[in-house]
C-alpha cells in the first residue's frame, strides 16, 4: 500500500498515524500474507483482539455516563448491537475501508458474508492501531464519530432485541414454528474457528450466519432470517 493510499485513510477516519506500519498493518488480512511472504508488517488479528476490548471500553463507559438510569442488561443489549459484525461492517463503509484492505486474491473475490466479518474485523483492528499510536483519547474520537453516532437509532427502532429471541416470537406468532438451528460448517485453528449455520423453519432455511462462536452464528442467522422474512422491523 502506497503512502498516498495510507494518507488518504487517514484523512477519511480523521487520524494521522505517527507510525504507519500500524495502520498498514490493520488493514492487513492474514491471506494476504500467504501471497506475499516478504510483507514488512504482520496480519491484523493482535490488532483486532486489541481493538475488540478498546471498541467495548469506550462504549460501555459512554453507555454508563449518559444512560445513568438505564438497567445493565438493556445496555449489554445496546452495547451488543452496536458492535456486532452487521453494524460494524457497515459502519465500514462511512471511510471506505474495503478499498484499502489487503486480501489474496481469493477473499478479493469474496463479497459476500465473509468479507463482512473480514470488514468488522478490520475496523477492530483499526481501533487497535490508533490506541497504541494514539492513545484511549484518539480511540474515544473516532469511536464518537463511527460508532456511537448510530446509538439512537438502535435504541429508537429496537434494533437491541436479541435476533434469535425475537426470530422465535416472530415464527411462533406468524407460522406456529419454533426456529432450529443446524451447522453447516466449520473451519480454521481452534484458537480462531469459525462457524457457519443455517436457521430452519420446519424444512425451509430461513437464513444464514457465521460466527466464531456456534452462539453468534445462531444470533447472526436468525437476524438472516429475519431480514429475508421482513419481520420484527428488521
Amino acid at each position: 500500500m502506497s503512502s498516498r493510499d495510507l494518507a488518504l485513510l487517514e484523512e477519511r477516519i480523521g487520524y494521522q498515524f505517527k507510525d504507519r506500519s500500524l495502520l498498514q498493518q490493520a488493514v492487513t488480512h492474514r491471506s494476504y500474507l500467504n501471497e506475499h511472504p516478504d510483507w514488512p508488517v504482520g496480519h491484523n488479528e493482535r490488532l483486532e483482539f486489541l481493538g475488540d476490548a478498546v471498541l467495548e471500553l469506550v462504549v460501555t463507559e459512554y453507555l454508563y455516563e449518559h444512560y445513568p438510569s438505564t438497567p445493565e442488561g438493556e445496555m449489554t443489549n445496546w452495547r451488543a448491537a452496536l458492535v456486532n459484525a452487521t453494524m460494524l461492517s457497515g459502519i465500514t463503509n462511512d471511510f471506505d475501508l474495503n478499498a484499502h484492505m489487503l486480501l489474496s486474491r481469493g477473499e478479493a473475490r469474496d463479497t459476500g458474508r465473509a468479507r463482512q466479518y473480514i470488514l468488522a474485523n478490520a475496523i477492530e483492528a483499526l481501533i487497535g492501531a490508533m490506541y497504541l499510536d494514539g492513545g484511549y483519547q484518539a480511540c474515544k474520537t473516532f469511536i464518537g464519530q463511527f460508532v456511537l453516532t448510530h446509538l439512537p437509532d438502535i435504541i429508537s427502532k429496537k434494533l437491541y432485541r436479541d435476533p434469535k429471541s425475537l426470530l422465535q416470537e416472530e415464527a411462533q406468532e406468524r407460522i406456529g414454528v419454533t426456529p432450529t438451528y443446524q451447522v453447516m460448517e466449520e473451519w480454521g485453528p481452534d484458537h480462531a474457528r469459525q462457524f457457519k449455520i443455517g436457521v430452519y423453519l420446519g424444512r425451509e432455511l430461513a437464513g444464514e450466519g457465521q460466527g466464531q462462536s456456534k452462539q453468534d452464528a445462531q444470533q447472526a442467522a436468525a437476524e438472516d432470517a429475519l431480514s429475508n422474512k421482513g419481520w420484527g422491523g428488521r
